[in-house]
């Protein structure tokens, strides 16, 4: 499971040239899953997002979490994560899982981060051709994989 995270100002979902989410100071969180990831794997993710000091304290230094700063989280799936470049230009998305695995599993990590952290927490549609629009706040933006959390 990878995670591209990014401090927002605010970002935005939109279907079919239609908003269906929004959200204001928080997380950007796109969410990429692989056939070998477990509900496991997105326990370690989820405890590591809600606790994860990114936000500027008085001082301007990065000591608060999402949850410290009363913000948002607004969860995109992305198997694109999980391209894979090494041979060619055309990027292959094997390692991807496919709907029947990823869907349960971006549902759980949804589901779970809400009851987790009691953020407001807003989502895309997972497989939909989706506009996502973000002001990033520093920037920042930070990439966590699964695998390197152990």
């Amino acid at each position: 499971m990878r995670l591209v995270i990014q401090r927002v100002k605010e970002a935005s979902v939109s279907i079919d040239d239609k908003p269906y989410s929004t959200i204001s100071q928080g997380l950007l969180i796109l969410l990429g899953i692989s056939e070998e990831d477990t509900t496991s794997d997105a326990d370690v993710l989820i405890g590591k997002v809600c606790r994860l000091r990114i936000f500027s304290d008085a001082e301007g230094k990065m000591n608060l979490s999402v949850q410290d700063v009363g913000g948002e989280l607004l969860v995109v799936s992305q198997f694109t994560l999980y391209a894979d470049t090494r041979k060619g230009n055309r990027p292959s998305f094997i390692r991807a899982a496919k709907p029947e695995k990823a869907i349960p599993l971006y549902e759980y990590f949804v589901e779970r981060i809400r009851a987790e952290s009691a953020l407001s927490v807003k989502t895309g549609i997972f497989g939909a051709d989706m506009k996502v629009n973000l002001l990033n706040d520093g920037p920042v933006t930070i990439l966590m994989d699964a695998n390197e959390q152990n």
